[in-house]
C-alpha cells in the first residue's frame, strides 16, 4: 500500500481528517517557564523537590466544562490513594509551558459563519437593512444554540470505555517512545497542537450529569492547554548522568501511582531529555484506556509520523493479517469443488459452534470460581491493581521470529506464545528450585497457567488509515474505539528438552484459539449485561475473570519503516499498560526489523524483573538455535 499515490497522502493524517481549531488569542505565544507539581504517594530516587505553582483550568467559555468544573475536578483516580507502604512524598518537579488550543464550540460558531449570506451593494443593503439584518440575527442565533445544545449533549462513552473507569479497572496505557535525537520541546508542541489536541477524544473530558438519575458519562469537547498536557520533569543529573535506564524505569514507576486530573483530557506528554542505552532521549505517552484501545492509538501514532525516508509522506501501513473479514467468517467453497468441500465447509462452522459454547462456559467458570494453581507469576494479593508497578523492556530481533516461524510453518503470533511459555518456564523452574532441592521432580512437573487476552473483534483487522477510523458510517469495520473482547489463553510450564516443543505447544494453543468466537462473546454480551443489569455488573465479572488468571498477554504489529515523531526518529516503541488485577503482564511491539518484549510487573513482587526478561530472550536464543539445526 503506498500512501504517496495521489489522494492517498494524507489518509492517515489527523490535521486532514479533523478541522482545525480556531487559535487562541495572541498569536504567537511567548514561552514562559513555570514549576507546577505532581503529588504523589512514593518516593523516587534521584530526584530533587521544588516549590511549585498551581496551574489555573483552562475551559472554553460557555462550554459544559466551565459549568461543570467542580464535579469533573472529584477525584475518579483509585492511584491518588495507592502505595500506602510508601514513606515519603517526595514528587518530581515539573517544567510546563503556556500554550492554549480552543477546541471547543466547533459546531455551532464556525457553522454560523460559513453559512452568513453573502456581502450586498450598498443599495440593496439599504433597500433590505431591516429584514436582512433582523433574519441574519435569527439564523445565526439558531445554529449558535444548536452547535452549545451538541456540545452541552456530547458523545456518550461506550460501555467499554465506561468499564475502564470502574475503581478495578482504572487502566491507563502508557506509551514509551526512544528517539535518536534529543527532543526539540517547540517542534513537539506544534505537532501536538496539529494532531492529538484536534483529535475529539484527545479534546474532550468525561462528563457525568450527577443530578439526572442513571446518567451515563459522555465525552464533552473543552480547551486544551498544553501546559496541563507536556511535562518536563526535573530529574538529578547525578541519577540521570550514571543510571539513565534505572532513572527511566523509576519516573515511569512512580507515574504508575500518580493520579490523572480528570478536569482535562485523559493524556499526557512526558519529556525525559537524556541519553539511555538505547536512545537519545525517551517521551512517554501516558493516557487513559477509554480514549481508545491499542488498534486506535497504535493509528493515531502512525497519523503523527512521517516515513524518515521521505518525511514529506506517510508512513506505509503494516501488511493487514490474513483474516480478510470477521473472525466468525468461513469463505464458501464455489460449487465446482464438490460436496465433500461444501461439507467440510459446514462442518467448519459445527467445530466453531462447540469450541465457542466449551470456551463460554470456562470464561463464566473463571469469573465465578476457577482459579488458576498458586505460582510466582500470580498476584501476591488483593489490591495489586492499586499498587506500583515497574515498566522494563528488551528488544528482540524480529528476524529470528521470522526465522522460526518459518521453519515451524506456523505464524509470527504462534512463535510468541511459544517463547513466552518458555521463558515463564525457565524463571519458574529456577524460582522454584530456590525453594525445593528436589530438582528432578521440578522439571517433570507441568503446570497450566491461564492469561487473559485482548482481540480486535473489528471485522476489517490490523491497522488503519486513521480517517477510516473516524467515519462514523455504521457498516465501517474499523472504527475508533474499545471493540475488544477477552480471551484465555493457556501457557504450559515445563521443562522440555527440546526447545522447539515450546512452539509445537503455542502453535496447538493459538491454532485452538482461532476457532472460537469467545471474543467476540464477551465484547458483546459485557454490553448486554451492561444494558440489563448495570456497570457494576459487568465490572464483577470481568474482575473475577482477571483475579482468578494469572497474567495479561498481547501483541501488535507496528510500523515496517523507520519514521519520524514530530521530526524525531523514532527508535523503538514500548508501550504498556495498568490499572488491571495482574501482576504481570507481557506485551509484545513489533517496530521495522525488530520486536520490544515489555513487562508491566508489581514493583514489589518481580524485583528480579530484568532476569525474567534475560529469560525470555535466552528462550527466543535456543529456539532459534534449535530450528537453524533442525
Amino acid at each position: 500500500m503506498q500512501n504517496s499515490q495521489p489522494g492517498r497522502a494524507c489518509s492517515l493524517c489527523v490535521s486532514c481528517i479533523i478541522k482545525p481549531a480556531s487559535p487562541g488569542p495572541g498569536g504567537r505565544r511567548k514561552w514562559v517557564n513555570s514549576q507546577p507539581q505532581i503529588r504523589a504517594r512514593g518516593r523516587l530516587p534521584g530526584v530533587r523537590k521544588r516549590p511549585g505553582a498551581a496551574v489555573a483550568v483552562a475551559t472554553a467559555p460557555g462550554s459544559p466544562a466551565s459549568t461543570k468544573a467542580a464535579r469533573a475536578r472529584t477525584p475518579m483516580d483509585p492511584a491518588a490513594t495507592a502505595d500506602p507502604g510508601s514513606s515519603s512524598s517526595l514528587t518530581p518537579t515539573l517544567r510546563k509551558r503556556t500554550i492554549s488550543i480552543d477546541t471547543s464550540r466547533r459546531g455551532g460558531d464556525d457553522a454560523s459563519r460559513e453559512t452568513a449570506p453573502a456581502p450586498r451593494s450598498e443599495r440593496e443593503e439599504e433597500q433590505q437593512e431591516e429584514g436582512s439584518m433582523a433574519a441574519s440575527a435569527l439564523a445565526e442565533e439558531a445554529a449558535a444554540a444548536r452547535g452549545r445544545d451538541l456540545e452541552a449533549a456530547g458523545e456518550p462513552m461506550s460501555p467499554a470505555g465506561r468499564l475502564f473507569r470502574e475503581k478495578h479497572f482504572n487502566c491507563y496505557i502508557v506509551a514509551v517512545i526512544g528517539l535518536g535525537t534529543v527532543v526539540d520541546v517547540a517542534a513537539a508542541r506544534a505537532g501536538l497542537e496539529a494532531t492529538l489536541v484536534r483529535h475529539p477524544r484527545f479534546s474532550s473530558i468525561q462528563v457525568k450529569d450527577d443530578a439526572r438519575k442513571n446518567a451515563k458519562p459522555r465525552w464533552v469537547r473543552t480547551t486544551v492547554n498544553l501546559d496541563d498536557h507536556v511535562i518536563v520533569p526535573y530529574l538529578d543529573p547525578a541519577a540521570t548522568s550514571t543510571k539513565p535506564d534505572q532513572a527511566v524505569e523509576d519516573y515511569l514507576s512512580w507515574l504508575s501511582t500518580a493520579p490523572m486530573d480528570h478536569s482535562h483530557p485523559l493524556w499526557e506528554f512526558h519529556v525525559l531529555d537524556f541519553p539511555t542505552s538505547e536512545a537519545t532521549a525517551t517521551v512517554a505517552i501516558r493516557m487513559h484506556h477509554s480514549l481508545g484501545d491499542g488498534v486506535s492509538l497504535l493509528s493515531l501514532l502512525i497519523a503523527c509520523t512521517r516515513s524518515a525516508a521521505d518525511p514529506a509522506r506517510l508512513p506505509e501501513l503494516p501488511p493487514a493479517p490474513r483474516r480478510a473479514g470477521p473472525v466468525y467468517a468461513r469463505p464458501r467453497p464455489p460449487l465446482s469443488a464438490g460436496f465433500v468441500a461444501l461439507a467440510l465447509w459446514l462442518w467448519s462452522y459445527v467445530v466453531l459452534a462447540w469450541h465457542t459454547l466449551v470456551d463460554v462456559v470456562c470464561f463464566v467458570a473463571t469469573a465465578w470460581f476457577l482459579r488458576d494453581p498458586r505460582t510466582p507469576f500470580m498476584a501476591a494479593s488483593e489490591g495489586v491493581e492499586f499498587r506500583r508497578k515497574r515498566f522494563v523492556h528488551r528488544t528482540l530481533s524480529l528476524d529470528d521470529v521470522k526465522f522460526v516461524k518459518n521453519a515451524m510453518k506456523c505464524t509470527v503470533n504462534d512463535v510468541l506464545v511459544g517463547v513466552t511459555n518458555a521463558g515463564l518456564s525457565r524463571y519458574y523452574l529456577r524460582k522454584t528450585s530456590e525453594c525445593d532441592t528436589n530438582s528432578e521432580r521440578n522439571k517433570s512437573q507441568s503446570i497450566r497457567v491461564r492469561s487473559a487476552l485482548l482481540v480486535n473483534i473489528r471485522k476489517t483487522p490490523g491497522l488503519h488509515a486513521l480517517s477510516e477510523m473516524m467515519d462514523s458510517g455504521k457498516n465501517n469495520g474499523a472504527k475508533w474505539g474499545n471493540l475488544i473482547g477477552y480471551m484465555i489463553l493457556p501457557f504450559h510450564i515445563a521443562m522440555h528438552d527440546d526447545p522447539l516443543e515450546y512452539i509445537r505447544q503455542g502453535k496447538r494453543t493459538a491454532e485452538r484459539k482461532k476457532v472460537s468466537l469467545e471474543a467476540v462473546f464477551t465484547y458483546w454480551s459485557g454490553n448486554l449485561i451492561v444494558k440489563l443489569f448495570g456497570m457494576k455488573a459487568a465490572a464483577a465479572l470481568c474482575y473475577g475473570m482477571f483475579t482468578n488468571t494469572t497474567m495479561s498477554f498481547s501483541s501488535m504489529v507496528g510500523p515496517a519503516e523507520k519514521v519520524e515523531f514530530y521530526g524525531h526518529p523514532i527508535v523503538y516503541i514500548a508501550p504498556s499498560v495498568y490499572g488491571h488485577p495482574h501482576a504481570l503482564t507481557v506485551h509484545y511491539q513489533s517496530y521495522t526489523n525488530s520486536i520490544k518484549i515489555v513487562l508491566a510487573v508489581d514493583d514489589a513482587q518481580f524485583p528480579d524483573s530484568h532476569q525474567l526478561l534475560d529469560d525470555f530472550a535466552e528462550s527466543l536464543r535456543l529456539i532459534h538455535q534449535a530450528a537453524s539445526t533442525r
